[in-house]
Order: C-alpha cells, then sequence, then structure tokens
C-alpha cells in the first residue's frame, strides 16, 4: 500500500465530524412570509434550510397583430388550391409544338409594358410590382392589415362607447336643465 493513500486516509479520517448522538429530530417549521412578497421571517439556524427568493415571471407577451397575422398566413396557405391543373392541349412530340398557336414575342403586348415601366419610372414610382406574376400577401402586409384591423375595432368600440355615456348624460342635462 503506498504511503501516500494511507496518509490521505488518515487525513479525512480526521476531518470528519464524530457521529452525532442520536437525539430526537427537531420539527422544521417553515418560515412564514410576510406582506412583502418575499421576505420572510429572520432565518433559522438550520444549515439545511434553503430559501429562495424570486420574483414569478410573467411570461412574454405576443404582440397580438403578429398572431393574428400568422394565423391568417396559415389559413391562407391551407386554402388554396392546388395547380395540378395544367393546359395540355398543346402538348405534342416533335420540335412543332402547338402548331395553331402563333409562335414568337407579343410586340405589342412587349411596347406598352416599356412604356408603362417608362410612365412609372418618370413619376418615381417603383417599378417591381409589374415583375410579380403571382401576387400574395407577404406576412408584413398580413401583419399590417391585421394592426390597421385592430385599431379600427378599437376605434369603433371607444366611438361606441363615449356614444353611450353622451346619450346617458343628454337625459341627465335635460332634467337638470330648469323649466319655466
Amino acid at each position: 500500500m503506498p504511503i501516500g493513500l494511507s496518509v490521505a486516509i488518515a487525513l479525512l479520517a480526521q476531518a470528519a465530524p464524530p457521529p452525532a448522538v442520536a437525539a430526537t429530530p427537531e420539527r422544521k417549521v417553515p418560515a412564514a412570509k410576510t406582506a412583502e412578497g418575499c421576505r420572510t421571517a429572520p432565518p433559522s439556524h438550520d444549515a439545511t434550510e434553503i430559501i429562495v427568493c424570486a420574483e414569478r415571471p410573467q411570461g412574454y407577451r405576443l404582440n397580438p397583430d403578429v398572431v393574428a397575422a400568422k394565423r391568417a398566413r396559415r389559413n391562407d396557405v391551407r386554402g388554396k388550391p392546388t395547380a395540378h391543373m395544367k393546359d395540355n392541349n398543346c402538348a405534342s412530340v416533335g420540335p412543332a409544338g402547338c402548331i395553331g398557336a402563333a409562335a414568337g414575342i407579343n410586340l405589342l403586348g412587349a411596347a406598352l409594358t416599356a412604356a408603362e415601366m417608362a410612365a412609372k419610372l418618370a413619376r418615381g414610382v417603383s417599378i417591381a410590382s409589374m415583375f410579380v406574376t403571382t401576387p400574395e400577401a407577404s406576412e408584413y402586409d398580413l401583419y399590417l392589415a391585421a394592426k390597421r384591423r385592430r385599431e379600427a375595432e378599437e376605434a369603433a368600440a371607444a366611438a361606441q362607447a363615449a356614444a353611450k355615456l353622451r346619450a346617458a348624460a343628454a337625459p341627465a342635462s335635460q332634467s337638470a336643465a330648469p323649466t319655466p
């Protein structure tokens, strides 16, 4: 047995407290809370009692407009029909494709589009909307719509409450007016 191991065991044996005399266990009385939230009575002398004092978190408050926008986005995705119905009348094998359809570029349509782009650029308006082929509302657009809808509902509720107050105040002011 190495000498270092026996010395370590001897030191640990001396550091350990002597076994206590079996006494009746003392009953732990929980500290009474005062009216000031987490403040407790003076600490007891029991070293095994741990008191943790923390304010209960209130959680996150989600913006109701964002929640409504996400709900609208989710409902919008579910409500769209699938795009499996394609026009296959010109599906043929060979280089000709659709013989009946005029192949080429619609020059009149291209000229009108170029003129509209020039007019928008002259006015300083963005032409990005002209390149959107499937216009869908983004999540931000849905958020703005939900915010406008909520603000309109709040304004309508405030106007209705004000009308009720005016209606309640009108009979009172008429009855307070002296009659000749």
